[in-house]
């Protein structure tokens, strides 16, 4: 028995749409057939991105969007629904990190990573939980999906980043718990937990000295490609994987098999 996913007429929310794999996932999901809403601060890049989906022919709308603020995140999705429609599906994907010793983090470091990648996660899930549980009590039978982006890091300390493991450990307790309170209004909610994934952010680092030991360690010896999430994301976005709930799902190519 053939299963086929269907994604149009769904409406996506992607946070961190400007670069990496925000950018890919947007990519992805409206090669599928969604509507994507992108979103970010920088909103000149989400217009670049929209003019590629839309000559690639799938529809894209930009809204500005600093999740560190609630009010943003409250118009964002507000101009999101008047825009697109209601939202199906959250890729919540906004996330920040620097490198440094634990010794040496200020509290302004440990304030700007865990108010984009723990804080600000929540409240824009929250904030689309809302209308997804209002809408779920008036059709008992709709389905909404909400995607954490969290990290291999969340899962195990790794070096130079230790706020970054903090907080994606926190996506992932935050991940488990929205899963169980959420889940009786049809709102599935899982998290990607990446390895090293190679980006236009990163790239260069790799083809350093440091770079290339990092990636001699891993088991097959390479980076990922944004694209190698694609099929794990249009799993978890599908309503055909209506028992997936709260899975916390490593992509990272064998890395914490070790």
């Amino acid at each position: 028995m053939g299963i086929e996913v269907n994604y149009e007429g769904k409406i996506a929310l992607i946070t961190g749409a400007s670069s990496g794999l925000g950018a890919r996932f947007a990519k992805a999901l409206a090669g599928a057939g969604a509507q994507v809403v992108l979103a970010s601060r920088r909103t000149d890049l989400l217009k670049e991105l929209r003019a590629e989906i839309e000559a690639d022919g799938g529809a894209a709308h930009v809204v500005s969007l600093d999740v560190t603020d609630i009010a943003s995140i409250k118009s964002a999705i507000a101009h999101a629904e008047t825009e697109a429609g209601p939202i199906d599906i959250l890729v919540n994907n906004s996330g920040v990190s620097t490198t440094q010793r634990l010794i040496d983090v200020t509290p302004e470091d440990y304030a700007y990573m865990m108010d984009t990648n723990l804080r600000g996660a929540f409240f824009v899930a929250q904030q689309t939980a809302k209308r997804m549980i209002a809408r779920a009590k008036g059709d008992p039978k709709k389905q909404h999906r909400i995607i954490n982006i969290a990290s291999v890091a969340g899962l195990r300390v790794l070096p130079q980043i230790g706020v970054y493991c903090m907080s994606k450990a926190g996506v992932i307790q935050m991940t488990k718990a929205m899963a169980v309170e959420w889940g009786k209004y049809g709102i599935n909610v899982n998290a990607i937990c990446p390895g090293y994934i190679s980006t236009e952010i990163n790239e260069d680092y790799f083809l350093t000295e440091q770079g290339r030991k990092l990636i001699d360690m891993l088991p097959r010896k390479r980076a990922g490609k944004p694209e190698d999430l694609d099929g794990l994301l249009l799993l978890l976005a599908a309503e055909e994987t209506h028992f997936i709930n709260g899975a916390i799902i490593t992509a990272d190519d064998g890395m914490t098999a070790q």
